[in-house]
This record gives structure tokens, sequence and C-alpha cells, in this order.
């Protein structure tokens, strides 16, 4: 995609999926440090707050800004997780109940957003309305992941490290089928996406809880606490990288920031079914490009 029509959200790159790992196994292991050591209640409610402003930035920003795309990211796996143990706690929804409705909440997010934009594929999520269906897809995946990491914690005996082996399969098993290229790229970005969630909350655990339960016994507040200093770090070298990308092409910024495409954009746009060619019309001819199929 050209610089100049950028997504406002993060590409999958090798990057995109080491941080994603992370704020996965941080989500998990800070919501259990917090809702341990203070009143649940209270420190859901909070954390819901900050959830929802930190999003709202994000989608005010109408550009990928990675320090708030990956801080949006973060809340997610934070409060998320939170949200997803209320399911299950609070209010006795069993995993095997959970985990097919959250799929199929997912499904529905999906059918969706292919409906009213034409693709769901992450590198063209360039207007208010696709993004909106992007964080609904974002967070639903993290509910999915969340039940289904649960449910075969809850029903295996395969414990928090044979959980990773198992996860990292599933990832392997992704990544050969995309290979062949028996799915397409978004149906493995998507299925992959889900897949991190139960893959980091499960490294986690094993790194936090106590040995007798099956973990390491590191703790669950300093394993997120560490997690938290590797996204920083990895996010504070995203953005340099940022920067320098718009540096080089400053009418891309100016045309996010307007929520329009960039002057003499020429690049491709499936989402919305059309392609621009990049030469000027002449005299008869429809100045709107032909629809693809």
């Amino acid at each position: 995609m050209s610089a100049k029509t950028r997504s406002r959200v993060a590409e999958p790159t090798v990057s995109f999926w080491l941080v994603k790992v992370l704020t996965t196994g941080m989500g998990e292991a800070l919501s259990d440090f917090l809702v341990t050591r203070f009143d649940p209640v209270p420190t859901v409610l909070l954390t819901a707050v900050v959830f929802v402003v930190v999003l709202g930035v994000q989608l005010r920003l109408r550009r990928y800004v990675p320090a708030m795309y990956w801080a949006a990211v973060s809340m997610v796996g934070i409060f998320g997780t939170m949200a997803a143990d209320v399911v299950h706690v609070a209010f006795g929804i069993p995993y095997a109940v959970s985990t097919p409705v959250f799929l199929l909440a997912l499904a529905a997010v999906f059918v969706v957003w292919q409906r009213a934009e034409g693709s769901v594929d992450v590198h063209h999520v360039t207007t208010d309305r696709r993004e909106l269906l992007y964080w609904a897809a974002v967070i639903t995946t993290f509910a999915a992941g969340t039940a289904a990491g649960d449910l075969l914690a809850s029903t295996t005996e395969l414990g928090y490290l044979g959980g990773v082996f198992f996860f990292i399969a599933v990832m392997a098993v992704i990544v050969g089928l995309r290979s062949a290229r028996l799915i397409g790229p978004v149906v493995g970005f998507w299925a992959a996406y889900v897949v991190t969630r139960p893959l980091g909350a499960s490294i986690a655990d094993w790194l936090g809880v106590e040995p007798e339960r099956g973990g390491l016994g590191i703790g669950s507040g300093t394993v997120g606490g560490v997690a938290l200093a590797l996204i920083v770090l990895l996010v504070s070298a995203l953005s340099v990288k940022e920067r320098g990308a718009r540096a080089a092409h400053p009418s891309a910024t100016v045309a996010a920031a307007a929520g329009r495409p960039a002057e003499g954009s020429t690049a491709a746009d499936p989402a919305a079914g059309r392609y621009a060619t990049g030469a000027r019309p002449v005299s008869g001819q429809r100045k709107d490009p032909p629809r693809t199929r």
C-alpha cells in the first residue's frame, strides 16, 4: 500500500506479532495481579474507564500512532481479561457456553464488516467506520481467544506449559496452511490473531503462578511488569520508525488528520471495491475508476 493511503492500524509484521503476544501475556498477568491485590469491583470499573478513554483517543487520531495503538491493544488485554473472568466467575457461565457464543459474535462482526466494506483486510482500515469495525473485531477476538484458552485449561490435563506448546502447534498449523495457500492472508491473519491471546496468556500463567499449580512462581506482578517494559521498548522503536515514515511523506499525515486521502494517491483500495490507475481521464471517459470483482 502507498504511504499516502496507509492504514490507521498496525501492519502485521514480525514485530507486530511479537508485541501482540506480549500484550496478551501482560494483560493476563496484570489483570490477575490487580484483582488479587485490590478490591475487584472498583478495580474493574476504573480499568473500564481507562480502556474507554484510551480507545476514544485512538479513534480520534485517524492515523496510526504506535504508542497509542498499542496502548489501546494493551488495555483490551487487561480489561478484557477482567471482563472474561467476570462472565465466568460472577455470572457462572461455563467456558463451554461462552466460547461458542464469542466465536459466533466474532463471525457476526466479520459478516457486518464484509458486507459494509467489501473486505476485512487490516491493510485498508482508512475510514472511521472501518476502524470501528476493526476494534470491534479485536475486542471480540480477545474474548473468543480467552474463552477458548480457559476451556482448554479447564477440560484437559495439559497444564500451563502444555497449553503453551498446544497453541504454538496451532499457530504452526495456521502458518503452514497459509504457506500452502490453503487459506488466504486475511483468514490466516485473523485466525492467528485469535490464537495469540491464549498463547500469550498461557506463557504468562506458566511463568507467574505457583509451582503447586504448574507454574514457575515468578509472580503475576513481576511477569506483567517485565512484559510491559518490553512492550515500551519495542513500541518506542516502532515510534521512531513511524516518525521517519511520516517525515518522508508529510502529505499523508495531513490527509489522515483531515480524514481524507492524500493528494495524488494512486494506491489500490480493494476494501472499497475500486482501484486508481493514476491516469488522467480523457474526454468522454468516466472519472470514477472501474469496479473490480
